[in-house]
């Protein structure tokens, strides 16, 4: 069995081992995802901040860079088409712990190759890997069909976000997002509570989003908020 293991480990050796950059923000994520990775890859750097990034990268000249979506300085949306101008060849897989169809459709929209859940990284990283160095996108199972079946949203379309709000949505909707009562919202507006709940329900059916926190979340990405 040892003379098998060590065939096999020299096997990995002389074939094309990907070169990885890691970013995110977390020390034992960087430090879980390098000792997953070690054996079947060459990991050539890690960055803590979407400054540190785009300063180590270009230098590193990875085939993959592993990146979290809420990085503490910039979201990884944003990052992903500054990269992609340093990197034009570079495969950017988003690693994120954000299941939302909404999330996997402006990741891909952006320009990533590939989206993992954090939580299924353990068995799906090196899978998702192999695939993106194939020029193949992937997509992490659990959120696959979810992603198919949100085509329709016209928050989720490939080409971005569409939905018609009316002024007052978004008004409405970037004081929900900020944490901002319905009763304030109502004050500040100079609307009833009624009228406010009436446009949050619109706001909700519009974006296909069931909850508060999801609406959140979408605003944040969008800019609409700094929560």
């Amino acid at each position: 069995m040892a003379v098998v293991s060590r065939l096999s480990t020299a096997f990995r050796r002389d074939m094309y081992q990907p070169r990885v950059f890691i970013a995110d923000d977390h020390l034992l994520v960087l430090e879980g995802f390098r000792q997953l990775l070690t054996d079947d890859t060459r990991i050539v750097g890690t960055a803590h901040s979407g400054a540190e990034l785009l300063e180590q990268a270009q230098g590193s000249a990875p085939d993959i860079i592993l990146l979290d979506i809420s990085m503490p300085d910039m979201s990884g949306f944003d990052l992903i088409p500054l990269l992609k101008e340093k990197l034009p060849q570079v495969k950017i897989i988003l690693v994120t712990m954000l299941s939302e169809p909404f999330y996997v459709s402006e990741g891909f929209r952006k320009g990533a190759n590939g989206y993992v859940l954090k939580q299924s990284a353990s068995t799906e990283l090196l899978t998702a890997i192999r695939t993106v160095m194939s020029n193949r996108r992937y997509v992490s199972p659990e959120v696959a069909a979810d992603v198919r079946e949100s085509i329709e949203h016209p928050w989720s379309r490939p080409d971005g976000y569409h939905v018609q709000l009316t002024p007052r949505q978004h008004e409405v909707l970037g004081m929900l997002a900020n944490g901002v009562p319905t009763t304030a919202i109502a004050t500040a507006l100079g609307l009833s509570v009624k009228t406010v709940e009436f446009h949050k329900a619109a706001i909700m059916n519009k974006l296909g989003i069931k909850t508060i926190a999801e609406l959140t979340r979408f605003a944040l990405v969008q800019g609409m908020t700094e929560l």
